[in-house]
């Protein structure tokens, strides 16, 4: 079997029984499962979860996307080997340590396969928590030409590029379109201040208006954890991304938790401690890849100029990337991965039959 056949491309057309139609993003996939099988599976399995909770199967794919675009690469290569299971790898370690040091559940119920979740359906918060340890990239770039208020934060006006910020920043954004909300613009991903969220808290979904302190508090204790233990490895957690919902449990408490994933080189960038302290940055994260797309094409501005999309979603289409740039990002991401887990990441030769077969034999999902 070629590397390419190991590569799990497509994730949206397994056979696992389900009424809905397979929601497909850039990189998961989501089969959300019948009323009957989910009420068998929760008192099978006997998940933590209220009797009526819509569970789903999330299969990770091994596409990467950059600028906007789905990539692939010489050969048939239509992902990065090892991608999808270092992404679920470390949010799965993430996540166990965040359970066991009392911060919050997530929206993970088990894990069939290393490709695979199932999960619980959550009510999402409409926020994506950006949360800032050093100041980089767009950051930077804003800073550069004079910004100093970052979601309705001051920040001074000595800073250095990737230098570490005086305390941890939580620069939020919309997740989605609001409408109707003052002074939020209705158009997605845009910046928000705490103010915005602490007076429409029930338009960004939140419970209560003590849920946001709840919020930030598992924002920051999240960060920490993963900062603290990525330190062992001397690694630098830079800055990163965080998701929340509410579920119900099995005794009808509504919580709220951690969603999607966290920790990952996707969410997050990750910068290696010995050439940090060198002086220079060594990413772990998807800019490794981001940095050699612009560094390949000739005309970058493509990628990063968003009046040009046409032109950009054109370059992806038409253009197979060489096998040894596929080849560094996989390097990146299950090195990073293996370091972060202490063991080699496990990964499929076959994934497609694997899971289909653990599918059927062990949650009788297959169709």
């Amino acid at each position: 079997m070629s590397l390419a056949d190991k590569v799990l491309a497509v994730n949206n057309d397994l056979p696992i029984r389900t009424d809905l139609p397979v929601h497909s993003g850039k990189v998961r996939s989501v089969y959300w499962l019948t009323k009957e099988d989910s009420r068998r599976l929760i008192k099978e399995k006997g998940y933590n979860v209220h009797a009526d909770t819509e569970l789903a199967v999330m299969v990770i794919s091994d596409r990467i996307s950059a600028f906007e675009c789905i990539w692939t690469g010489e050969g048939g290569m239509q992902g990065v080997p090892g991608k999808g299971a270092a992404l679920n790898a470390i949010s799965n370690h993430w996540f166990k340590l965040f359970r066991e040091q009392g911060l919050a559940d997530s929206h993970i119920l088990d894990i069939p396969h290393p490709l695979v979740w199932i999960v619980q359906k959550a009510q999402p918060v409409m926020i994506e928590a950006i949360c800032r340890q050093y100041i980089t990239g767009s950051m930077w770039r804003a800073y550069a030409k004079g910004e100093r208020s970052f979601c309705g934060i001051e920040i001074a006006d000595d800073l250095q590029k990737d230098q570490k910020l005086p305390e941890l920043l939580i620069t939020p954004s919309t997740k989605g379109i609001l409408k109707g909300v003052p002074g939020v613009p209705e158009v997605d991903d845009v910046n928000i201040t705490r103010d915005d969220i602490i007076n429409n808290h029930e338009a960004f979904r939140f419970k209560s208006p003590d849920d946001i302190a709840l919020y930030e508090k598992l924002l920051k204790e999240g960060f920490d954890v993963i900062s603290a233990e990525l330190e062992k490895i001397d690694q630098v957690f830079v800055d990163t991304k965080f998701e929340f919902g509410y579920v119900t449990d099995a005794e009808g408490n509504e919580k709220l938790i951690y969603m999607d994933e966290v920790g990952t080189p996707d969410s997050s960038r990750i910068w290696d401690g010995p050439s940090y302290r060198e002086g220079k940055v060594v990413e772990n994260s998807k800019e490794v890849f981001r940095q050699e797309l612009l560094n390949f094409f000739p005309d970058s501005d493509i990628l990063v100029n968003k009046d040009r999309m046409e032109e950009r979603y054109a370059l992806a289409r038409d253009n197979e990337l060489p096998a040894a740039l596929i080849q560094k990002v996989s390097d990146t991401y299950v090195g990073i991965a293996e370091k972060i887990i202490g063991e080699k990441l496990p990964q499929s030769d076959n994934p497609k039959a694997e899971i289909i077969e653990i599918l059927r034999d062990q949650y009788g999902l297959i169709a």
